[in-house]
């Protein structure tokens, strides 16, 4: 027996288009290793989309892909993630299922007990529990009576899209999960989604996995881990996992702090250069307060001279303006703070002669926010006159 285990595919999820197209292709290439591994079966452990309504093509795409395991023979059983999962407890798995392209393992009987599902070709026997978002599903493992499923004789895989508080990786400790002890133990292999890091553990009789992203899901998950990749495991339980990488991940972390935004900006640009990233996936995390406002360092011209790379990506989170550290946070009511601020901007000589009431008015009028039922132009038609009014620009 051979089998194949992914999730968090998270198909349509990245708003960049390029990342959004590799991320299908990474799909694509899953499908093709491991078919080419000759596997008895598939197992997907949830979050195949990144909504649980998306878009025609996504799913066409998806489902074109699960023709190929459909004509080779080769069943894949799922579970909902909570990305699948909706309230209103219809998933696009339903769809999948229905035209015969996957099972959803997670079945009840009439006294609400989990069922088995049996894989013909080789008798393994599987089961599992969705995902919901927020963790929601993890009070119903308490409603769950493992007892039937732990009485169960032959080889057993329990599927399941939660984090286990034990085996949460650093960074993550805040994130709901459920109690290892929750899981209905006498199970060979525990097939885990959810939680994006590669991970396995021996657990009871058998091994749990958590295979990541099929794909990076964010920049951090890019830096952290630059691919996914998929889980293949034999009947004894030993596992081989086999990365699923297409293009190339070149990292940048780039201190900033002390520079003008034109030296900040020449120095990211030479940090670049000194490194290959043709067709490479970039990340760009620029750290520091540098000596002047974030939005005068030149990304614009940093990406312009980047262009053999796949994508480039930033992070400026963590960017900051030494200006205004100085200033410091206020605290009081929103009056209070903006009297404060502009007490302090007005010691700069140049901006001595500033009107702390017309500064309020404009402050004011730019705050508001479009009203219910009001068109875009219309909006922008009231603001820019109100602004003119209070420029003495009316006519």
């Amino acid at each position: 027996m051979l089998f194949a285990h992914f999730s968090d595919c998270h198909i349509g999820g990245w708003k960049e288009e390029k990342l959004r197209h590799l991320n299908m292709e990474c799909f694509r290439e899953a499908v093709r290793v491991i078919l080419s591994r000759h596997v008895d079966f598939v197992l997907i452990a949830g979050d195949l989309f990144n909504t649980a309504l998306p878009q025609i093509d996504y799913i066409k795409d998806v489902a074109g892909e699960l023709k190929k395991f459909l004509d080779a023979g080769v069943p894949v059983y799922m579970i909902a993630g909570s990305h699948d999962y909706s309230p209103s407890g219809k998933t696009m798995l339903d769809v999948l299922e229905k035209a015969g392209l996957i099972i959803n393992v997670m079945k009840f009987d009439e006294k609400n007990n989990l069922l088995f599902t049996i894989d013909p070709k080789t008798g393994a026997k599987i089961t599992g529990m969705y995902g919901k978002k927020g963790g929601l599903e993890i009070s119903e493992y308490q409603l769950l009576d493992t007892k039937p499923l732990e009485a169960e004789d032959g080889f057993k895989i329990f599927m399941f899209h939660t984090a286990i508080n034990e085996f949460k990786p650093a960074g993550l400790e805040e994130m709901n999960g459920a109690d290892a002890a929750a899981l209905p133990n006498n199970f060979q292999y525990y097939a885990g989604g959810h939680v994006h890091y590669i991970f396995q553990k021996a657990f009871g009789n058998g091994v749990l996995t958590f295979p990541g992203a099929l794909f990076p899901n964010n920049f951090k998950e890019l830096e952290e881990w630059q691919r996914g990749g998929v889980y293949f495991v034999d009947e004894n339980v030993r596992w081989e996992y086999v990365p699923i990488h297409l293009k190339k991940v070149q990292t940048f972390a780039i201190d900033v702090s002390e520079h003008t935004p034109e030296q900040a900006t020449e120095k990211i640009l030479e940090t670049v250069k000194a490194v290959p990233v043709s067709d490479a996936i970039v990340t760009l995390r620029i750290v520091g307060d540098i000596e002047g406002k974030t939005s005068d360092v030149d990304f614009e011209e940093i990406f312009l001279q980047i262009p053999d790379a796949y994508i480039v990506l930033k992070n400026t989170a963590k960017l900051g303006s030494k200006i205004l550290k100085e200033i410091g946070v206020k605290q009081g009511t929103v009056e209070e703070i903006e009297h404060a601020i502009l007490q302090e901007v007005k010691t700069d000589t140049s901006l001595k002669d500033i009107d702390e009431n017309f500064t309020k008015k404009l402050m004011n009028i730019l705050s508001r926010e479009r009203g219910e039922g009001e068109k875009v132009s219309d909006f922008e038609h009231r603001i820019v006159s109100e602004v003119w009014g209070v420029l003495n620009l009316e006519n």
